[in-house]
Order: C-alpha cells, then structure tokens, then sequence
C-alpha cells in the first residue's frame, strides 16, 4: 500500500453543515488542534457537494488528550477567516485550518503580508467583501402581489456563500417590507417578522418588471452625466454579468453611444443641471429621498443616508463634511466622538445646538474597511458636488442667515470650491441667497491632536465660533 493510500485512509474526514459553516468548521479545528491532529491528517469537505466515497466511514474528530492547552488566535485571523469561509474555493477551509496550526507557533504570523498563506487568505477575504458589496448595490426588486398582499423579489447570482452573511444587511434596511430574494443555491423570504430559507431558484422566477419600472428608468437616465462617463472604470465596479440583475442597465448602451453629443450639449449649455422640478418640497421629502440616492458611489456602498435635522426655521445652518461610524448606525448628524466636541463649544459659545440645522455636506458614510472597524475616508471633490443638489435644497428649505462650515469639504458643499481651511478660516463670506458664510476646521481635526497643539487649536475654534455669535447678534 503507498504512503498516500495509507495517510488517506488514516486521515480525519470533517462534512460541514453548508458551505458556509464556519461556525462548524471553527468548532471542529478548535477539536482538531486540541487533539494534535497535523493539517496533513485531516479532509475537509462539504455535505452534498463531494463524492460519497470520501467520507464514507467518516469517524469523526478524536476527543483532546487531557491537559490540552487552550486555544487562543488573534481577532484579525477570526475576521479574515470568516469572510474567506465563504469563498468558493474548495481549498478553503483547509488554508484555514493550516494557518490556524502554525499560528500555535506564530502567534503574529497574521501580521506577515509577505507570507504566501496569509496573502491568499486576505485574497480569498478581499473577493468576498467585495461579492458582498455587490449583492448590495445591485439587488433590484420589482413587486409583485401574493396571498399576503405586496411582497417585493428580486434575483441575484453571487460568487461566493455569501447569501446567509447578507441577510441581516436587508433585513434591517427593509425591515417593514415583505420580500424575498432568489439565488441559485437558496432563497431568504422576510415576512415583517421572520426570515426564512428556501430553496434556489433562477432569473426566470423572478419578475420581469413591475409598475415602478418606467420611473426607475426616468430617474437613472436623469442622473446619467456624459461628462463624467468613464466605460472603463464603469465596467470594473459594474461588471456585464451583473447588468441581467438591474433594470437600468437595459438604457446603457444607449446613453453610452450618445455620451459624446450630450456631453457637447451640456459644455456649450454651461455644464450639467439638475431640473429644478425634481427638488423635494419639503425637508422630510429630502430626507426620504437620499435614502434611495444613487447618484455616486458613496450611495451604493451600503450605508444608510443620515439627514439634517433641526427646527425648519433655523437661523443657523452648521454643515459637517459626511456622516461618520456613529452617525451611520444611529442616523442622525454629529452624535459621534466630533459631535461632542462640537456640542461643547457651541453650548461655550452660546450657540443652541437645537436650535440650529445640522447636517453634511455629503449624506452617506464613506470609508474603508479594517476588519469589524470602517474607517473614515475623504469624498472627492466630484462627491461633494453631486451631494451639493441635496444641501441646496435644505438651505432653499431653511434659509439660514448664518452657515458654520465645518472643514474644506462642507466649504466646498456650499460654495462649488475647496477653500483653503488654513488661510480662510474664521473669514465671512456673503452668499447669493443673503446668508453668510463663516468657514472654520472641522471638530474632528481637533480630535486628532494632543497637548499645546489641541489647547491652541480649541481656542482657535472657540475664537470662530465667537465670530458666529457676533453675526448672530448684528442680524
């Protein structure tokens, strides 16, 4: 008998529940290692989808010797293990389980980008996060109507097991709502109270288009700007595979082969506009409506949109630069570590938070992920600019006579320009509807210094918003 033969039939054959049992696979490494299993010893599959004969006489994981010691791993492994479980590759869960015995010994090996293990683990994981992004950006449901009244369905081929992993992200954003989702591997049915799985299916149970399908496609050929039309990069983040998912995509080709005269159109017309019939009339109908904004990519990431707030005829409009972590999950303006401090120096100031409107320059979280943390990034200049349709509508709404800017982006949301914070800061500005402008840093770059350089530059903010209290008081 070869060596093979003999180490094959020696080996430890693990079936996990589903293909993306991690939850399983977890426990039985933690066994696995207890019991001085070597990865060399050990076959991992998945019920249903290998050959029967493999593990036939499967008998399953030794109990540990007495004594073993506990095992301890770093939360980076857990967090990239996780999202790499579910990738679709076959070899997944025994990478895992061979990075998690050498971790015994190496306890920071996670930390070694150059090690050929960890890269393809962060490689499996980076596939997965973004398979999960695209579920949510381009799951389209269409209604339709069934013993239960309304229910809204929709069809998505992902790449990975990440079906099961999503559903709480559509549960929480469509929580009163009834609908389901069809994959080819299962289906998640949320009724208003309870999820639940059913079998796969294909695109065609799925409904070909509904009532709302003429108005989707008004508002998506209304956002399309030729000007800044890149096939390119479009391609990259909205693969042709997806476009059979999405109702809209069925207008692209079209408004791609007449990119180049409208953008023609549009620089001899003075550049793009919005049409000014489109603007909400009320702030609760900007609010609900930069729910379902799409118009950059920061509105396809997945976050909640988060609102101003504040009485609707405030005379002070403090603009921040986007909605941060906090902000995002409670969706509401500056309740983070920023909204603190700001809360402090305008009560110092005797500025009345509640008594002013607060918002952003920009109404959705960017950022990037770092395991469980999303950390803050900057919008583009070209963001900024399309969020400035929702912040001209609030200041047409509110008419502040005073706008607090907080930092160069909400400058650039209210003037169309980046100013520069370090020469302008603390300068006035009259703006064409009447109100004043008053530039200054953002609270958050006070969060980021420490010792003289913090207590100078929080004097520096007070002194600013003393300038605000000065307007206030002329009228």
């Amino acid at each position: 008998m070869s060596a093979v033969a003999v180490r094959r039939d020696a080996a430890v054959r693990i079936a996990l529940a589903t293909a993306d049992d991690f939850d399983g696979w977890r426990d039985a490494a933690r066994r696995l290692v207890a019991a001085g299993i070597a990865p060399d010893d050990v076959r991992w599959g998945v019920e249903g989808e290998d050959d029967a004969d493999l593990f036939a006489g499967d008998a399953g994981v030794p109990a540990a010797g007495d004594g073993a010691p506990a095992l301890r791993v770093s939360r980076a492994f857990l967090e990239l293990a996780g999202k790499a479980a579910l990738h679709r590759d076959p070899a997944r869960f025994d990478l895992l389980y061979r990075l998690l015995w050498r971790l015994r010994q190496a306890p920071r090996l996670i930390e070694d980008g150059t090690d050929p293990a960890v890269r393809r683990l962060r490689l499996l994981a980076a596939q997965v996060r973004r398979d999960i992004h695209k579920m949510r950006a381009f799951v389209r449901f269409r209604g339709v109507v069934d013993d239960g009244g309304e229910r809204f369905v929709a069809w998505f081929a992902p790449e990975h097991h990440i079906v099961r992993a999503n559903a709480r992200f559509f549960v929480d954003r469509f929580a009163s709502q009834r609908w389901s989702i069809l994959t080819p591997a299962l289906s998640l049915h949320w009724d208003g109270g309870v999820l639940r799985e059913g079998p796969g299916a294909g695109a065609a149970d799925a409904p070909g288009s509904d009532a709302m399908e003429a108005a989707w496609h008004r508002y998506y050929a209304s956002i399309f700007n030729p000007a800044r039309l890149k096939i390119g990069a479009m391609l990259k983040e909205m693969p042709r595979k997806y476009w059979r998912m999405m109702p809209e995509t069925r207008l692209i080709r079209g408004m791609i082969a007449g990119a180049r005269a409208r953008e023609v159109a549009m620089v001899s017309d003075g550049g793009a506009r919005f049409d000014e019939a489109e603007r909400p009339e009320s702030l609760d109908a900007i609010g609900q409506a930069i729910l379902g904004c799409r118009k950059c990519p920061i509105g396809c990431n997945g976050t909640r949109a988060v609102a101003g707030e504040g009485p609707r005829d405030a005379v002070v409009m403090i603009v921040g630069e986007q909605p941060g972590d906090s902000e995002e999950r409670e969706g509401r303006p500056f309740v983070g570590p920023a909204g603190r401090v700001l809360d402090q120096h305008l009560a110092e100031a005797g500025i009345a938070r509640e008594g002013a409107w607060v918002t952003n320059a920009v109404k959705h979280f960017k950022f990037e992920p770092r395991g469980k943390r999303r950390l803050h990034q900057s919008p583009t200049a070209g963001e900024i600019d399309v969020c400035r349709w929702w912040l001209d509508g609030e200041r047409a709404l509110v008419r502040p006579r005073l706008i607090v800017a907080l930092g160069a982006s909400a400058g650039r949301g209210v003037l169309g320009r980046t100013p520069a914070i370090g020469r302008e800061r603390g300068a006035t500005v009259a703006l064409a509807d009447g109100a004043t402008l008053l530039l200054t840093a953002h609270p958050s770059y006070l969060l980021r210094l420490d010792g003289e350089a913090r207590a100078r530059e929080e004097d520096r903010f007070a002194a600013d918003l003393r300038v605000a209290v000065e307007i206030l008081r002329r009228g």
